[in-house]
Parts: structure tokens; C-alpha cells; sequence
């Protein structure tokens, strides 16, 4: 998430990017010194595996799966992408584009043996193929989209890119980046997106909108609504972020306010009704009889489904990115903010509840004393603390837009991202 606009703002003054792995497996950041790839194997350590500052003002670094492949943007060239091989210290290409560089996503491509990146600009979108930096498709004249929403599935066969399809109301545009076609409109909202996030499988896609209050899972790429869930109805909010949990089990939205939700994808089982034997049993049944002759808007809440769990972040107002991972064989919630500060929380994936804070980390790799974890920040509102009862989770021609950049000297054409037994093994070539 560019973090970029929220500097100077009362969140870390260096801190301009942060972001996730596609398996949440390392967290990327992005300053006004370089950037930095974290390990996020441990609660208690934040284990930095790489630096770099040779590179100023980076306000995009994704990094590739587990991989030394990343790709980089700066605000000092913020048309310019740069791929690179950061382990080597080698620069693999670079590529320019006619507008600003909003967004980057990498996935990889086993059927057809080659990785590919998913360029966006804001009124349109470039899917290239790393190997030879040929652009696979152009998306052109998309809805202005100058947050560069999108999302793309890291799935082999499910293998989906979602955008918005419009800047007006909530329209999901579903493109198939496999077959290269598009797949499918989905009506999500009322209102403009505001976030999207597909899960592990390519299965299932995540929207929100910018009234911040329903978050709605469809099926893909059929478009079918699966769940909604009630974000909250007393305020409209700004959504921050929308993670899947690697399973599918867990969706997790953060927001600009202090509280972080947690919602249980399942399918409630219908019981065999009982009789009540008590007034309020009867007033609950001829309450849900009612639902059926109640104007639509009102039934859909009784409908929609309500966190499982939430986390109380000490800090409202920060631009805030959240995932859910399996660290150390048990279910965290972790939310990278714009107040320099990486938050990692327990999940009890059967009691769900209030989320204890285990572990804040500083994202320039230094330690934040225990005791000063709920004192060096105001609280809205306070943390709850509570028992945690242990679970295994289980497990881009001159005219269309992008203009080809420098390669790799005659010397330098083969890289292999294998070495120490990264993923996926592979060698890159440029012309």
C-alpha cells in the first residue's frame, strides 16, 4: 500500500510503501532511503533479509513470492519500473510508461513456465511478460482510477484480475489474465470501490466500497454473492484493506478507524426449528417472521454476517495494510501502518473474540521495548487483553502508453532467481 500521501501527516516521516508478499510470507517497505524485505517467520523478531539504498523515494517495492525478483517504482521517476534481481544487486530491466505508475503486481505462471507483472496507470492497465518484457495485453480507457485499485490472484489455474469497472458505482470488471479476455462484470456497490482482495484459491473475490460499511464475497469467476458482512452502521469509513487467510477460512478488513474485523467464511447449517418455551424465544421468532414483510434494505441486515473476531490497533486515522498468516503454526493478524509500525496479533480461529497484541515491531528493523508497547501511542481506545486459547490454523509502440526500457548487458542475460532453493526456479532473459 503507498503509504506516500500519509508522510509528514503524523505517521513515520521515512515510511512511503508497505506491502505483503503474495503468501505472506515477507513484508516489503518502501522509504526516502531504499527499501527493506522483512521475514515474517517469528513473532518476537523481525528478521530484515534485505537493504537497499541505492534507490531514493521508493514508493512501490513488490517482491516476487519468496524470490530475489522485485519490482520497484520511485517518486524521483514515478513513470519509470525498474525489475530487479536484489540479491545479485542486478538491475533486470526497466520499463516507462505515459502516466505515473500507481500500482505493481507480480504473480507467476507454471502452465506456460514464465512469471508475469501486472503494471496499472490510471485509466489503464499493462500485463507483461518478465522474461522478454513483451506486454501481453493492454487494458485500455479504464474508469479513472487514480488510487490504482486492483487486485490479482496468485493462483496457477484461477488466475483473475479484478479492477474497477466503474468510477461512479461499485462495478467489479473480472479479467481472465490466462486466456487473456475479460470474464466478467460484477455489480458489487451502490458506491465507488474503495478495496478488493481475491483469496489464495482465485475463488472467491473481497469488495468493499467507499461507504466502508458491507463487505461482500463473490464467487469467480461466475459472480455469484456468497457472503456479506456488516463492517459496522453507526459510521461511514474509509477501508483500508481487504486479506484472505491462505485457507480461505478468514477475511479481514482494516479501515482508517482504530478497529480491525475479522469475518468467518461458513455456511450457517440450518437447525430443525424447536418450539419456544419462553417469552423472549417467541418475541425472536415472530421478530425474524416479520423480516419477510420488512421494506428489503432492513432484511438484509438481519442477513449479514458480523465479525468473528476484531482487533483493537492503538492509532485511527493511519493508512493501514493488514494480512493474515500462519507464523509459528498458529493464526496472526498482521497490520503494517503508516505510523511507521508493524502490529502482529493472535487469532483464536474457534473462539474468535477480541484479538490479543503480541508483538510491535518498528519497520526500520529496530525493537520496541515490551513495556512501552501501550504507552509510546494514544489509544482511541484502550487493547483488550484476554486468554488466548492455542489452535493450529490449518494450513506493460510509442503510442500506447509504455515506451521499452534499458536491459541487461550481452553478459548478464541469464539470472536464476533457484539459488537457496527460492521459488519458482527459473532463468530470466532479457533482449
Amino acid at each position: 500500500m503507498n503509504l506516500a500521501s500519509q508522510s509528514g501527516e503524523g505517521g513515520s516521516s521515512q515510511l512511503l510503501f508497505a506491502n505483503f508478499n503474495q503468501d505472506n510470507t515477507s513484508l516489503a517497505v518502501g522509504t526516502k532511503s531504499g527499501y527493506k524485505f522483512f521475514s515474517l517467520s517469528s513473532v518476537d523478531k523481525l528478521e530484515q533479509i534485505y537493504e537497499c539504498t541505492d534507490t531514493e523515494d521508493v514508493s512501490i517495492v513488490e517482491r516476487l513470492f519468496s524470490s530475489s525478483l522485485v519490482a520497484i517504482v520511485s517518486l524521483k521517476a514515478p513513470r519509470k519500473l525498474k525489475v530487479c534481481h536484489f540479491k545479485k544487486g542486478t538491475e533486470i530491466c526497466n520499463y516507462s510508461y505515459s502516466n505515473t505508475i500507481l500500482a505493481v503486481k507480480l504473480n507467476r505462471q507454471h502452465h506456460f513456465f514464465f512469471f508475469f507483472f501486472l503494471v496499472c496507470l490510471e485509466e489503464s492497465l499493462y500485463i507483461h511478460n518478465i522474461r522478454d518484457m513483451k506486454v501481453l495485453h493492454t487494458i485500455r480507457e479504464t474508469p479513472p482510477n487514480p488510487s490504482g485499485l486492483c487486485a490479482l490472484s496468485i493462483n496457477n489455474d484461477n488466475c483473475y484480475l479484478a479492477y474497477p469497472g466503474s468510477a461512479t458505482i461499485g462495478e467489479v470488471q473480472v479479467f481472465d489474465t490466462i486466456n487473456l479476455r475479460a470474464a466478467n462484470m460484477i455489480p458489487a456497490h451502490d458506491s465507488p470501490l474503495a478495496a478488493l482482495a481475491f483469496d489464495a484459491s482465485g475463488t472467491k473475490l473481497a469488495t468493499a466500497s467507499e461507504k466502508g460499511t458491507v463487505i461482500r464475497v463473490f464467487s469467480i469467476p461466475e459472480g455469484q454473492k456468497l457472503f456479506e458482512f456488516r463492517r459496522g452502521v453507526k459510521r461511514c469509513v474509509t477501508i483500508c484493506s481487504l486479506a484472505f487467510s491462505m485457507e480461505g477460512l478468514f477475511l479481514s478488513a482494516s479501515s482508517n478507524t482504530e478497529t480491525v474485523h475479522i469475518f468467518k467464511l461458513e455456511t450457517q447449517k440450518e437447525k430443525p426449528q424447536e418450539e419456544p418455551t419462553t417469552w423472549s424465544g417467541y418475541f425472536g421468532k415472530v421478530l425474524m417472521a416479520s423480516t419477510s414483510y420488512l421494506p428489503a434494505q432492513v432484511t438484509e441486515m438481519f442477513n449479514q454476517g458480523r465479525a468473528f473476531a476484531t482487533v483493537r490497533l492503538p492509532f485511527s486515522g493511519h493508512k493501514n495494510i493488514c494480512a493474515l498468516a500462519t507464523i509459528q503454526k498458529l493464526p496472526r493478524l498482521l497490520v503494517a501502518a503508516a505510523d511507521g509500525y508493524l502490529y502482529m496479533y493472535n487469532l483464536d480461529p474457534q473462539e474468535g473474540g477480541d484479538c490479543t497484541l503480541m508483538k510491535q515491531h518498528k519497520l526500520d528493523g529496530s525493537v520496541e521495548p515490551a513495556n512501552e508497547i501501550l504507552e509510546s501511542t494514544t489509544h482511541d481506545r484502550p487493547l483488550v487483553a484476554q486468554t488466548y486459547s492455542a489452535a493450529v490454523a490449518k494450513g506493460y509502440s510509442e503510442d500506447q502508453g509504455a515506451v521499452g526500457g534499458v536491459g541487461l548487458d550481452d553478459d548478464m542475460t541469464s539470472l536464476r532467481l533457484d539459488e537457496e532453493n527460492e521459488q519458482p526456479p527459473m532463468i530470466l532473459q532479457t533482449d
